[in-house]
């Protein structure tokens, strides 16, 4: 099954092309190698909350990703505000996937408790917040890329059991 995967950064220098998003890089080619997914939409707006639901929305809606994975916005400046944004527009949270983030991260850098990020549904979609560091990117999508095809397959309505 390819992925219909969506990638949103939040990030105020990356908006303004001050910033080489190297984090979105990351989860390409993390889709791409490990999950089989297709990156159908990529956006970079700025840590503003009404930006950041406007984007969720059309990626879940319009582009009807089966999974949009996020980057940035997650620790706690008072910009950081990917984990609100996320949680206006979800219907429901998956709370064990975002502790399990969290967890194997910690255990390399006791500063991952700090991350605030938070999976969700809406719809058909399943929304995952990223740190916004390639390193933090790739050990927390890492530590759930083994669960995220059967979460997509129930989350869509594919599970058989």
């Amino acid at each position: 099954m390819v992925w219909k995967t969506a990638i949103l950064t939040a990030s105020d220098k990356g908006a303004r092309g001050e910033r080489e998003d190297t984090s979105a890089q990351v989860i390409r080619e993390l889709v791409e190698e490990e999950l089989g997914g297709e990156i159908v939409e990529y956006r970079i707006v700025p840590d503003e909350q009404d930006e950041i639901i406007a984007a969720l929305i059309e990626m879940t809606d319009y582009f009807q990703a089966n999974l949009v994975l996020t980057t940035g916005g997650t620790e706690l400046a008072a910009r950081d505000v990917t984990p609100e944004a996320t949680r206006r527009i979800i219907e429901r949270e998956v709370p064990g996937m975002a502790e399990a983030m969290r967890m194997s991260a910690m255990q390399k850098n006791p500063a991952a408790m700090l991350f605030r990020g938070v999976v969700g549904i809406r719809g058909r979609t399943l929304i995952v917040n990223l740190p916004g560091t390639p390193k933090g990117v790739h050990e927390n999508l890492a530590a759930i890329m083994g669960q995220l095809p059967e979460a997509l397959l129930m989350v869509t309505g594919q599970f058989r059991l």
